[in-house]
């Protein structure tokens, strides 16, 4: 198959992926499921998080986040909201970018809200735009490592961990997550 053929196919794919989300959604009893798969990665990489979670408001949790892309990339993945280890509503996020991409690749992710003002402001936003509405700290060393105090004290603490794939990205990009109505 030709390059630009290649190039055209994939940007489709790429395409239906974002625009048709509804086509991949699970259940509640499905992202459940994830969700606490997850979490329970989440607390074996490092023994911090357990008790970074009990000490958070809220926790977002998104067990599986793909990304893919040929030039135009986009990414697509549902998770669950916990307050108090139980799950209180239910979110996907997407992006699009567009830019230097190349490959598919997936991952965890893991939002910590600190306070119950952040956490009100989540909660109450219609489409929640990372990097847009609020900043959020991401810890510099990975998941897996210690954290520094004025990284985990911020009022939104993200946690990216499990990648998997090959993917070179060097682009413009910001991830919208909203509520999913279940």
């Amino acid at each position: 198959m030709k390059t630009g053929n290649s190039y055209i196919l994939c940007s489709l794919a790429v395409s239906a992926l974002l625009a048709s989300p509804a086509a991949f959604s699970a259940s509640k009893t499905q992202i459940d499921s994830r969700v606490a798969k997850a979490v329970a990665r989440f607390d074996r990489i490092n023994s911090a998080h357990e008790g970074l979670e009990k000490k958070a408001v809220g926790e977002l949790v998104f067990p599986k986040i793909t990304k893919a892309g040929v030039g135009i990339g986009g990414e697509y993945g549902e998770g669950a909201l916990l307050v108090g280890g139980q799950t209180v509503a239910y979110y996907s996020v997407s992006s699009a970018s567009v830019g230097l991409t190349l490959g598919v690749a997936k991952h965890s992710e893991v939002i910590l809200f600190n306070t119950q003002a952040a956490l009100d402001q989540f909660r109450n936003s219609h489409g929640w735009s990372v990097g847009a509405d609020v900043g959020i700290a991401v810890p510099s060393k990975g998941a897996g490592k210690d954290y520094d105090t004025q990284t985990i004290d911020k009022p939104d603490v993200a946690f990216v961990f499990g990648e998997r794939g090959l993917i070179a990205d060097a682009s413009i990009e910001g991830s919208k997550i909203n509520k999913l109505e279940r």
